[in-house]
């Protein structure tokens, strides 16, 4: 079972992430754009391609969704991080980074991996 302090190591492992508070929850941010919120549980919201969080909810139904209303249909997704191996989780949180971080950086990242 993954903890917060897990899903915390995960994002900060990424290029140039940085922990920054983001209203009642912490928010893990690339350049100032933010990737990824968690709260005290062990949930993480993800931004994703909307057509990534489609397939990964069908593929996936119960550990990852959409976020309710408008935020959801613009590709913000709920993880249900204790229902995850910590491989699925750092896969989730590479491809939100990748979608938010500078196109330079992200296709650096991706080159290298």
């Amino acid at each position: 079972m993954l903890t917060c302090d897990d899903i915390r190591s995960i994002a900060l492992a990424l290029p140039e992430a940085e922990e920054q508070p983001h209203f009642d929850s912490t928010s893990f941010r690339v350049k100032g754009k933010i990737f990824a919120t968690m709260g005290d549980e062990p949930r993480a919201t993800l931004k994703l391609d909307p057509e990534d969080q489609q397939n990964l909810s069908e593929a996936h139904p119960g550990v990852v969704g959409p976020v309710e209303g408008y935020w959801g249909r613009s590709g913000w997704t709920v993880v249900q991080c204790a229902n995850l191996d910590p491989g699925a989780l750092s896969g989730l949180m590479r491809m939100a980074w990748v979608n938010v971080a500078p196109k330079r950086l992200a296709k650096a990242f991706v080159q290298g991996a």
